[in-house]
């Protein structure tokens, strides 16, 4: 296939994935159950936070987070004592986040709305940055400052150890691409949706192999570059788009 022909394909799959029943069964199907700015900003970080498995049981998982938050995010994050957590009646959130990760996690966002009204304020990218590369690792930096070594480090992915930090580039995509689709939310509008990438993981990248969209057998950060210089070819103002024709390409046992 020669890239224009590529290109139509992929634009055409983008539209037809990027559809209001995508949320039914995706997990921002969490965040799109609250209407204030906070409670769809926290409600999506933690559910994009525990983003791998299947979808359903990440759904339910992020289901119970939400359910023990008495399903009001931004007030129980602002107002949030340790004694919360013992009535959280689960040992384990979700695989290998644990009661210990959640306690950690909602303790770092209570101090970080308190310092700022949004976290979009965290992951701004500089005019000469072209992607999330250093924003991904301040807001990292940011977020585990009061205790650098914590066990829950691992579950924010860093760029500068190069992973694809895909699920905060979803969490990005969610929250930056504007669209009258009514998948994403675009509620951040200090950062331009034209610097966001494609949150590569096994699906994404063995579908963007089988269209030479890529060479490299890595699912890095390094790939999500190279992916970058395809994909804004295509169109530079909106890249991230394609996320939904490879994610709606990776579930289509036909493709």
């Amino acid at each position: 296939m020669i890239l224009s022909e590529l290109k139509e394909f992929l634009d055409e799959k983008a539209d037809l994935y990027n559809h209001i029943d995508f949320i039914a069964n995706d997990p921002i199907l969490i965040p799109h159950r609250f209407s204030s700015k906070q409670d769809i900003e926290i409600a999506g970080f933690l559910t994009a936070t525990i983003s791998w498995g299947t979808r359903k049981s990440i759904i339910n998982d992020a289901e119970k987070i939400l359910l023990w938050m008495g399903n009001s995010p931004y007030d129980f994050v602002l107002n949030f004592q340790e004694s919360d957590m013992d009535f959280f009646n689960h040992n384990s959130v979700h695989r290998t986040f644990n009661k210990e990760d959640l306690n950690y996690f909602i303790r770092n966002l209570s101090r970080l709305y308190k310092e700022n009204d949004s976290l979009e304020n965290l992951f701004l990218v500089s005019e000469d940055e072209a992607n999330f590369y250093h924003s991904f690792d301040r807001f990292r930096t940011e977020f585990f400052k009061e205790n650098e070594i914590h066990r829950s480090k691992k579950h924010v992915s860093s760029t500068y150890k190069n992973s694809s930090a895909k699920r905060l580039m979803m969490f990005l995509r969610w929250m930056v691409r504007q669209d009258r689709k009514g998948v994403d939310f675009g509620i951040w509008k200090k950062i331009d949706q034209k610097n966001l990438s494609i949150p590569l993981d096994v699906h994404t990248g063995n579908i963007s192999r089988k269209l030479n969209l890529i060479q490299r057998k890595q699912n890095d950060w390094k790939t999500v570059e190279e992916l970058d210089l395809v994909l804004r070819k295509f169109d530079d103002k909106d890249p991230a788009k394609y996320d939904f024709a490879l994610f709606g390409l990776g579930v289509d046992k036909a493709f």
